[in-house]
């Protein structure tokens, strides 16, 4: 697993790309340039991560038991590898997981199920019900790994609330009605969070999310 590490201190940012996407698409599309000058001040530290989605979510060819145990063992990586040089390279407390369109899911799911690890969560462009990816199985790997359910049975939400957790997306992006019933979740339970529907057009697409990264990430 190949990943790519911007600036020396600050709060850490723990990047996941889109969909089946690589290490290197943040700083391909603009979005470390977005950001630059609190990479280069020390306010902010990138960690831009690979992923396996089409190893697993979006492995068609495998059965939806085995998609799931593959992200669980990329989550694994990120919790014993990534996270563990994060804590060697950077002692701040400090974590925020970000991603945009299938990277929100990532984000949003790895700082709900390990709320003790992260103090910040910011999804552009979000969808965050894995059902559509397992053909109608389900299972209690799934459930757990699926927001909208396991946060909507949390019998103690006030374990998230130290998280500042930003929900991005724009009035002509796909996933904006995906975004509305995932704070709708969140708002049943007494989770805090913001909502930001972006007017002017924004839709589901990089143009949007690198202006979405200046004002969310800080």
């Amino acid at each position: 697993m190949e990943l790519l590490c911007f600036g020396h201190e600050g709060t850490k940012v723990l990047v996941f790309p889109t969909s089946g996407g690589r290490f290197f698409e943040y700083e391909d599309n603009g979005m470390v340039a977005t950001v630059a000058d609190r990479i280069d001040n020390g306010q902010l530290q990138l960690y831009c991560v690979d992923s396996v989605d089409r190893e697993s979510w979006y492995n068609k060819h495998a059965d939806p038991y085995w998609r799931v145990q593959r992200h669980m063992q990329y989550e694994r990586y990120i919790v014993g590898d990534v996270l563990t040089l994060m804590a060697k390279k950077n002692q701040t407390p400090r974590l925020i997981a970000t991603g945009c369109s299938f990277g929100a899911y990532h984000a949003a799911n790895f700082g709900f199920r390990h709320p003790e690890l992260v103090t910040g969560i910011v999804t552009m462009g979000g969808a965050f019900d894995m059902k559509d990816f397992v053909d109608g199985w389900y299972s209690e790997d799934l459930y757990f790994n699926n927001p909208p359910d396991y946060l909507a049975n949390s019998s103690d939400p006030w374990k998230y609330n130290h998280i500042r957790t930003v929900l991005g997306t724009g009035e002509w992006d796909f996933c904006w009605e995906k975004n509305e019933r995932f704070a709708a979740v969140l708002r049943n339970k007494g989770i805090r969070h913001e909502l930001y529907v972006w007017g002017d057009r924004s839709f589901h697409d990089w143009p949007w999310w690198r202006p979405m990264a200046r004002m969310y990430l800080e």
